[in-house]
């Protein structure tokens, strides 16, 4: 047995606790429960064990009122009486292990996929504190992706962490699934909250695949769990990235999705007795949000850095809801997926004039972002003029920049749905090459002068 292992196990040991405060059911209100006894023993956080009759049932501490506790349980209240007793559980935390990679787990670490696991040495709490935003190093190389979209036009570097903004049935989690195949880092770390059981089983085993599985870490929690394992799944995922980014590791984090994890949230902090403000959401919404974005990012000197995906239901292509606005404000880039364009069969469909990423222009040269500012000037003149050129009323001739745009518009729609295996320098010269067809009258890159890691 590693020496890790049996450090794991000695505090595990150290741990097991042979007493435990114990206190009594006083009334259940709604779906709370108020317990008597504990209010000078347990605190806003940890976990409570209440004992009935068709079996023991789990919950977690939300309020503290005079002689009172409030337990919100993570299932039904059936069978739950009055009298009943509750016991202390203590604060629960997460030992992620190295062994945890290639593995599917729960948000309090237990396994999901069958087998046997081991928690590692340390015991972290899944409220861990973002690095100290003066000594974060700054945005890294440029990451290869294997996609040419996000190979050329928005760029993502290490430690970057950007939005991915879709409705329902436009093609999220396949997008999400390739980054997690692609794009280069040492180790994956997917939460997926809320998702439907069937769906955890297909995108683990066929969608991301044994080429995806063997360096990812998938903590889930679906749709049939209580908002409280919902809501710590992110919280849970976020921290196993942690300790394999304080290991010096390059770690992509991929959420699927932030929205959930703030419905979730919403239905804890309402049973907490917070009023909804934003559109149902509760005012501190906002800071749980901004609070897990920040823990992504570059990390300190001499630990490796997180590249962080979130992404984000949004129903109606609304980006004004509230979720979509709070996080787009505070990340590095947002990427929008258009319905319309997956209507038309082309995947990823990505809404490139819709979608920003920050870290342009550093992690390009000067003549690669020539390149991305006469295609971004194309695809405008084209979607400004489109409806005229479908209904037959644009002349060729009249425009020297959309007879352009037209000419290059099929082309290019195809090229954001190509893989990139080659890698960026790749990309960009297929890019080239569409424009100098088009007759842009570009001179090409002489030399990727941008950020690249490989």
């Amino acid at each position: 047995m590693e020496e890790t292992e049996i450090a794991a196990l000695r505090r595990r040991i150290a741990a097991v606790q042979p007493v435990h405060a114990v206190g009594r059911v006083r009334s259940v209100e709604g779906t709370v429960i108020w317990v008597r006894g504990l209010a000078h023993r347990a605190r806003i956080g940890d976990r409570l064990r209440l004992m009935r009759d068709v079996g023991p049932l789990e919950g977690e501490v939300l309020r503290i009122r005079e002689e009172l506790v409030a337990m919100l349980p993570d299932d039904g209240l059936e069978g739950v009486s009055q009298g009943d007793r509750v016991a202390v559980l203590g604060a629960p935390g997460l030992a992620p292990s190295d062994s945890w990679i290639g593995r599917v787990i729960d948000p309090y670490g237990l396994p999901l996929d069958g087998a046997p696991i081991s928690p590692g040495p340390r015991l972290r709490s899944i409220r861990g504190s973002p690095p100290p935003a003066a000594r974060r190093r700054g945005l890294g190389a440029r990451l290869p992706t294997g996609l040419a979209a996000f190979d050329t036009v928005l760029p993502i570097v290490r430690g970057q962490r950007i939005g991915l903004f879709a409705g329902s049935g436009v093609g999220k989690s396949r997008l999400l699934a390739a980054l997690a195949r692609g794009m280069s880092a040492e180790v994956v770390v997917l939460a997926l909250v809320g998702e439907r059981g069937r769906e955890l089983h297909d995108f683990v085993h066929n969608v991301l695949g044994p080429e995806g599985m063997a360096r990812s870490v998938v903590v889930a929690a679906t749709s049939d769990r209580s908002p409280l394992e919902r809501r710590r799944c992110a919280m849970a995922a976020m921290t196993v990235a942690e300790h394999f980014r304080d290991q010096g590791r390059q770690v992509l984090f991929l959420a699927d999705s932030v929205t959930r994890f703030a419905e979730a949230y919403r239905e804890v902090a309402i049973a907490a007795g917070e009023l909804p403000a934003l559109r149902g959401f509760p005012p501190s919404t906002a800071h749980q949000i901004m609070r897990l974005a920040e823990r992504a990012g570059p990390g300190l000197a001499g630990t490796g850095d997180i590249t962080a995906v979130f992404s984000v239901l949004v129903a109606g292509s609304d980006m004004e809801e509230p979720i979509a606005d709070i996080l787009r404000g505070v990340l590095d880039g947002h990427t929008v997926l258009s319905r319309e364009i997956a209507e038309r069969g082309r995947y990823p469909a990505i809404d490139i004039l819709r979608s920003v990423s920050r870290s342009l222009p550093e992690a390009a040269s000067p003549e690669e972002n020539e390149i991305l500012m006469k295609v971004r000037h194309l695809l405008g003149a084209y979607a400004r003029s489109e409806a005229m050129i479908r209904a037959g009323l644009y002349r060729d001739g009249e425009d020297p920049v959309l007879d352009q745009a037209i000419r290059i518009w099929t082309e290019l729609d195809g090229f954001f749905a190509e893989s990139a295996p080659q890698g960026p320098e790749a990309a960009f010269a297929r890019l080239t090459l569409l424009l100098r067809r088009s007759g842009a009258g570009l001179a090409g890159p002489r030399g990727t002068r941008g950020r690249q890691a490989g």
